[in-house]
C-alpha cells in the first residue's frame, strides 16, 4: 500500500495492485516533459512466495541496471541476460525458465552452447545460482525519474511499495493518468479533473467533471433570470416556477377561459379585464352550467336505463356461476378418472409385460412339442417300414425292440410337453383376462351343457378368472351355480364372491370391507340388468385374511330365478354374462 492526500486533505491509500499494472500488458504513458523516460515498464509487484507477479520479466531474463557487471556464470546461455528462475542442463549451462521451455518446444532440441541433446527429464532448478543472484546489488527501477536507491534484487518490490519516484495511477479511478508517488497530494489537490469539489451556490459535493453542468441545469440555488425580462434580473432556479405566477411581464390566460373566455394578456392587464368583463364572464358561467345541468340529465337516464337491466345480468351471472361450479366438478371428476386411469395403464404395461414373457415360454414349448410329434413321426414311419420287411434275424429283432423302446421314451416326453403346454395356454388365459381396475366381465358359454351338467351333478359350480382392486390390490373371484344352492337349488341361478389368496395381502387392510355388487348383464339395447349389491360383514371369516388358497364364497343363493332368466334377455348365442364390481373409490394405496 502506498499513501498520498486528497484536495479535501484526507489520506489516500493506494493498493499496489492499482499502482502498478502488470509487466504482461503495459500501459502507453506519455512521460511529463520534466523529466526522462522510464526504461522500465509498469508492473504489478504484489509479494508472492516465490516469485512476486510481475517483478519477473514476461520473457528472457532480468534487464534490471547492476550497481556491478554481473559474471558471466549468472547469464543465459541463450538471452545472455541475468538469469530469470535458473535451469541447469545435464551438460552443465544455465538458461532462464522461458528460455530453456522454448528450446524443448522444438523437436530434438540441443544445448545452444555446446550442441548436445538436452532431455526435459535431465533439466533441474538451480536453487543455489537463483539465491545469488537475487543478492545482486541494482539501482531503483526508477532511477530515470531520479531515484539513487540501491538494493538487492530481492529487495526490489519491497522498495517499488514505497519508493516516491515510482510511477502509479490516480488513486480516483475514472482518472487515467499516471505520475510519480510523491506528486499524488498535489495532484490530487490541484491537476485531478474527478477531485472532489463543492457547488459555491448550494454547497452540493460532487466531482469536478460533474460541477459545471450541475450549475447549469439543477442547481437550486444557482441564480438566473426571469424570461419574460422584468425587474428581477437574478432570482434562484428553485423560485422561478413560483415568480411566473407572480411575474408582471408573464403572459397568462383568463382564468374564465374554461367557459369560453378567449382573453390573454400581461398579469397587469388581467386584473382590469377582469374588473370590466365580470357580467360577461357570469353569462358565461350561467351557460356552461346550463350544459352541464342538461348533461347530467342524460347521465341520469342513462343510468335508470341500465339499472333496468341489472337485475337480469345479475341472474345470468349467477347461472354463469353455477355451470362455472358444475363444469370445475366435472373437470375434477375427470382429472380423477385420468389419474385413475393412469395407474390402470401403468398396471396393464407390466401385465403386457408379464404376458410377452409367458407368450415366449409358449411359443418354445410349442416348437419343442412340434418337433418332439416330427420325431415320433419319423420313428413310427420306421417302424411301419420294418414291421413290413418282416423279422430277418436277431439283428432286425433287435433294431425292432430299441425303436419301441425309444418311441415309447419320445411319447412319454410329448405327454409331459403337451400337459406343461395345456397348463400354459391356461396361465396365459387368466393372465390375458385379468382385471386391475374392480370390475370382473365374466362370459359363461355352451349354457345348456353345463346347466345339464349341474343338474346330473357333475360339475355342481365353476370359478371365474381372477381379478383385481390394483396391480398390488385384493385377489378375487366370482363363483356361480347355475343349478342354484341351498335354498336356490333347483330354482334359481345362485352367485357367490369370493376373496382369494393373494400375493400382496401383507400391505392390504383387513377384514375386507369393499362395497361388492353382483349383476345378470341383459344383452339387449334396453339394457335391464339384473343386480344386487351387499357391503362385508367384517365378522364373517370370508372376509378376513386368507390362509388357504380362497375363503368360503358369499353372495346370493336366490340371486335369479331360472324362469327368468330363460326367459328373459340374458342369454344369447348360449351364453350369459355377469358382472362383479367392487367399489375402490375409498380403498387407500398399499
Amino acid at each position: 500500500m502506498s499513501s498520498g492526500r486528497s484536495a479535501n486533505g484526507r489520506e489516500v491509500q493506494i493498493p499496489l495492485q492499482q499502482v502498478a499494472p502488470s509487466l504482461v500488458a503495459p500501459l502507453p504513458i506519455t512521460p511529463p516533459s520534466h523529466r526522462s523516460t522510464n526504461p522500465w515498464p509498469p508492473c504489478d509487484l504484489t509479494p508472492q512466495p516465490s516469485a512476486p507477479a510481475g517483478f519477473q520479466p514476461l520473457h528472457g531474463g532480468f534487464r534490471d541496471v547492476f550497481v556491478e557487471k554481473p559474471e558471466a556464470k549468472y547469464c543465459c546461455e541463450a538471452c545472455r541476460r541475468v538469469l530469470c528462475e535458473p535451469r541447469q542442463t545435464e551438460c552443465g549451462h544455465r538458461f532462464c525458465q522461458s528460455c530453456i521451455n522454448d528450446i524443448l518446444s522444438h523437436s530434438n532440441p540441443v544445448c545452444p552452447a555446446d550442441r548436445e541433446p538436452l532431455f526435459k527429464d535431465k533439466i533441474f532448478r538451480d536453487v543455489c545460482c537463483h539465491r545469488e543472484i537475487m543478492a545482486l546489488k541494482v539501482f531503483c527501477r526508477s532511477k530515470a525519474n531520479g531515484c539513487q536507491e540501491q538494493m538487492s534484487l530481492q529487495q526490489i518490490p519491497d522498495h517499488l511499495n514505497v519508493c516516491p519516484f515510482f510511477e502509479v495511477p490516480c488513486p480516483l479511478g475514472k482518472c487515467k493518468e499516471r505520475m510519480m508517488r510523491k506528486e499524488i497530494p498535489e495532484h490530487l489537490a490541484w491537476k485531478c479533473k474527478h477531485r472532489e469539489s463543492t457547488c459555491e451556490f448550494c454547497m452540493t459535493k460532487m466531482p469536478l467533471t460533474d460541477l459545471q453542468k450541475h450549475k447549469e441545469t439543477v442547481c437550486p440555488s444557482f441564480p438566473v433570470s426571469c424570461p419574460n425580462h422584468c425587474s428581477f434580473s437574478s432570482l434562484p432556479r428553485s423560485e422561478l416556477t413560483s415568480h411566473q405566477h407572480d411575474c408582471p411581464k408573464a403572459q397568462v390566460s383568463c382564468q374564465f377561459h374554461r367557459y369560453g373566455c378567449t382573453f390573454k394578456g400581461l398579469n397587469q392587464e388581467m386584473r382590469q379585464h377582469d374588473s370590466t368583463f365580470v357580467a360577461e364572464h357570469l353569462r358565461m358561467m350561467v351557460k356552461g352550467n346550463c350544459l352541464l345541468e342538461n348533461k347530467v340529465d342524460n347521465v341520469k337516464e342513462e343510468l335508470m336505463e341500465r339499472c333496468k337491466v341489472l337485475p337480469a345480468l345479475n341472474s345470468r351471472l349467477s347461472e354463469l356461476e353455477s355451470q362455472n361450479e358444475e363444469l370445475r366438478e366435472k373437470n375434477r371428476q375427470m382429472e380423477q378418472k385420468l389419474a385413475n386411469l393412469q395407474k390402470m395403464m401403468s398396471s396393464h404395461s407390466e401385465t403386457l409385460m408379464a404376458l410377452e414373457i409367458e407368450l415366449g415360454s409358449l411359443r418354445r414349448l410349442r416348437e419343442e412339442v412340434e418337433t418332439l410329434r416330427g420325431t415320433v413321426d419319423n420313428v413310427r414311419t420306421r417302424l411301419a417300414t420294418l414291421e413290413q420287411g418282416g423279422r430277418s434275424g436277431s439283428g432286425s429283432t433287435h433294431t425292432f425292440a430299441s425303436l419301441e423302446t425309444q418311441l415309447n421314451r419320445h411319447d412319454d416326453m410329448l405327454s409331459v410337453h403337451e400337459i406343461r403346454l395345456a397348463d400354459m395356454d391356461l396361465r396365459f388365459q387368466v393372465l390375458e383376462t385379468a382385471s386391475y381396475n374392480g370390475t370382473l366381465i365374466w362370459k359363461i358359454r355352451d349354457y345348456k351343457r353345463r346347466k345339464q351338467e349341474a343338474v346330473a351333478g357333475k360339475t355342481l359350480s365353476l370359478y371365474s378368472q381372477p381379478f383385481y382392486t390394483g396391480y398390488f390390490g385384493y385377489k378375487m373371484c366370482a363363483r356361480v351355480y347355475l343349478n342354484g344352492d341351498g335354498m336356490g337349488k333347483g330354482t334359481h341361478l345362485s352367485l357367490f364372491f369370493v376373496v382369494m389368496k393373494g400375493e400382496y395381502d401383507a400391505l392390504l387392510p383387513w377384514p375386507f370391507k369393499q362395497k361388492v355388487t353382483l349383476m345378470l348383464m341383459d344383452q339387449t339395447p334396453s339394457r335391464k340388468h339384473l343386480g344386487d349389491a351387499f357391503k362385508p360383514d367384517p365378522h364373517s371369516s370370508s372376509f378376513r385374511r386368507p390362509t388357504a388358497e380362497m375363503n368360503i364364497a358369499s353372495g346370493c343363493p336366490l340371486f335369479v330365478a331360472q324362469s327368468v332368466l330363460e326367459t328373459g334377455n340374458y342369454i344369447k348365442d348360449d351364453t350369459i354374462f355377469i358382472k362383479v364390481t367392487v367399489d375402490t373409490s375409498d380403498l387407500p394405496d398399499p
